[in-house]
């Protein structure tokens, strides 16, 4: 729809995921507030970040261009992992979904690792946008020198299998009786494989409340998290959605009957 001139250039439609750059801008706030807790700036601090759309951590990335000081940026995948084969041998390559327990994770397609490729590969809108229509075409791209070596600057990546999301929420909740969520179990098993200086702290971001996933927070802990209070008797409130056929002409109309047009 986004590539639609048609209703682009009449209505006022956006993104409400992580493409929206005032997503982003939110989520900066928060890497300079660990930051400084844990002594930045005169302390350098890594994070470790559950990624699937890349927008997470390239605000951190964003944070580290303002001047935060960050050590690194483990960028933290499933199986499902183009990123880390990207940011590990330059191969970014869709394949197919596998699902999982991490069901944010579950994809093929980065939409927020373009916007990593253009910043550290000179910044060439034109070279940019082609390299990203030969991605559409072929569903496989290789990353040139300057985009592996510009990544590598900021940012290693881990890989976890379902086992390994498994043992890190039996950890956190076995050591430190914190019951976490899988997309966080991936982060922090990535911290605990990183190689950083034992100085150095490295923050896991927790990107879901546990209540979201209770079979597989069961399957781990044995613990069924609860639903957050304000929002405890979410199951009993009244479920309202619209049906549409799986079509863009559907889709699209449905959307134009109910956006503001363009002034």
């Amino acid at each position: 729809m986004f590539t639609d001139a048609a209703m682009t250039g009449k209505y006022r439609i956006t993104a409400v995921n992580s493409i929206n750059w005032a997503r982003l801008m939110a989520q900066v706030v928060y890497y300079f507030a660990a930051a400084l807790q844990l002594g930045a700036p005169q302390r350098k601090v890594a994070f470790s970040v559950p990624t699937g759309n890349f927008g997470d951590v390239f605000a951190g990335y964003v944070a580290a261009r303002m001047g935060l000081p960050i050590e690194r940026l483990i960028v933290a995948t499933n199986v499902n992992d183009i990123l880390h084969r990207a940011l590990s041998s330059g191969d970014y390559s869709a394949g197919s979904v596998t699902p999982t327990d991490a069901p944010s994770m579950d994809i093929q397609v980065s939409s927020n690792f373009e916007r990593l490729l253009f910043d550290v590969g000179g910044r060439n809108g034109s070279a940019m946008a082609e390299q990203m229509r030969e991605f559409e075409a072929s569903k496989t791209m290789q990353l040139s020198n300057s985009q592996r070596e510009g990544a590598a600057a900021s940012f290693t990546s881990a890989r976890a299998t379902p086992e390994d999301m498994t043992r890190a929420m039996a950890y956190a909740a076995d050591r430190y009786g914190e019951i976490i969520d899988p997309h966080t179990a991936i982060g922090l098993h990535a911290a605990r494989a990183a190689q950083i200086d034992a100085e150095t702290p490295i923050v896991t971001l927790a990107t879901a409340h546990p209540a979201k996933f209770p079979d597989a927070v069961k399957r781990a802990t044995g613990t069924v998290p609860e639903l957050p209070a304000r929002v405890g008797d979410l199951f009993e409130r009244e479920e309202r959605y619209d049906s549409l056929p799986g079509t863009y002409d559907a889709v699209s109309e449905y959307v134009a009957q109910r956006a503001t047009q363009s002034s």
